[in-house]
């Protein structure tokens, strides 16, 4: 019976029911994480022969960082990513991922984008801004620039966690490099579609050339 209850109070609080968004009980919290835990995202096979990635990974937490760009290039190879196609950088810590992020976009050297970071909290309220600010500005970068950004930075609450989610057997930067090669692929289709309405122009007179386009040079970013 308790079970019962405990899932109808969870279902209100998620579907937001007005005049029913009662606070999380401690059993249901436990059902919400045991539930994240168990999900996994499944990726198809994706060739990435032509796809240019760059990674940004900090500094700070180098060795936890360094496991989880590891992993990334793994995954990278295995989408078939030349190893000239894979652009790798550093900052100092997560807080510079994003500006970092946008340069590199702008330079137009790269299909999409790997942040990597380790974040672990602290006995401050350090944790909560640096990871909120992080996470926002990764995200508009990629809304900004049409660069698949990929938020590869862990938010953990202790290094027991950092360890479990960046050793051999559960490597978050696995799934991170695939993502990367899936959205960077995504994005070449959707422009794609962009180029074929440019040719249907063209058809009944438009020019689809601008003026400028003889006199673009290569970005001198990175």
């Amino acid at each position: 019976m308790n079970f019962i209850l405990s899932t109808f109070l969870l279902a209100l609080h998620v579907s937001g029911i007005s005049g029913f968004a009662l606070p999380l009980t401690p059993y249901s919290r436990l059902t919400t994480q045991l539930k994240a835990a168990e999900s996994e995202v499944s990726f198809g096979d994706l060739d990435g022969s032509k796809v240019r990635i760059g990674i940004i990974r900090t500094r700070w937490n180098d060795e936890h960082v360094g496991s989880l760009v590891k992993a990334c290039r793994t995954a990278l190879k295995e989408c078939k990513v030349e190893d000239s196609n894979i652009f790798e950088t550093t900052v100092p810590g997560s807080f510079e991922l994003p500006l970092a992020a946008r340069f590199l976009a702008l330079s137009g050297t790269v299909d999409a984008i790997v942040c990597a970071g380790v974040l672990i909290k602290g006995d401050t309220m350090h944790f909560e801004y640096i990871a909120d600010a992080v996470s926002k500005g990764i995200m508009n970068i990629g809304i900004q620039t049409n660069i698949p950004i990929v938020f590869g930075v862990l938010t953990c609450l202790n290094e027991d966690q950092v360890r479990a989610r960046s050793s051999a057997s559960n490597n978050h930067g696995y799934d991170w490099g695939k993502t990367a090669v899936e959205m960077a692929l995504l994005r070449s289709e959707a422009m794609g579609e962009k180029s074929a309405a440019v040719e249907q122009l063209m058809a009944i007179g438009f020019s689809g050339k601008s003026e400028s386009a003889d006199k673009k040079k290569s970005p001198g970013f990175f």
